[in-house]
């Protein structure tokens, strides 16, 4: 069993910018493809990032490219979000997830975290 917490969101004014945190315990992170989803009110659950068990690859939904980057310290057993030039729209509930697999299906992560809460002002 994996356990997954996020930290790190919070208000912003939009174009500020926010490094979001998910630290992992009880696995072996090293094992796993991680990812961040968001969920903003009424809306269905989305793919923001993913990143491969070595860092090596990642990908991105479009509507982050270039704007949020994902990164990972295999050391620290920890993924990163660092999300900059923030819009009112990227206003949402963030949680990480971990997966054997490298994908981009929420159905495909047998592990989440709580959720850290993003908001964006306009």
């Amino acid at each position: 069993q994996v356990q997954l917490a996020e930290s790190g969101g919070g208000l912003v004014q939009a174009g500020g910018s926010l490094r979001l945190s998910c630290g992992a315990s009880g696995g072996t992170f090293s094992r796993y493809a991680m990812a961040w989803f968001r969920q903003a009110p009424g809306k269905e659950r989305e793919f923001v990032g993913a990143i491969t068990w070595s860092g090596d690859t990642r990908n991105y939904a479009d509507f982050v490219k270039g704007r949020f980057t994902i990164s990972r310290d295999n050391a620290k057993n920890t993924v990163y979000l660092q999300m900059n030039s923030l819009k009112p729209e990227d206003t949402a509930i963030y949680c990480c997830a971990a997966s054997a697999f490298y994908t981009t299906a929420p159905r495909d992560y047998d592990y989440w975290g709580q959720g850290t809460q993003v908001t964006v002002s306009s």
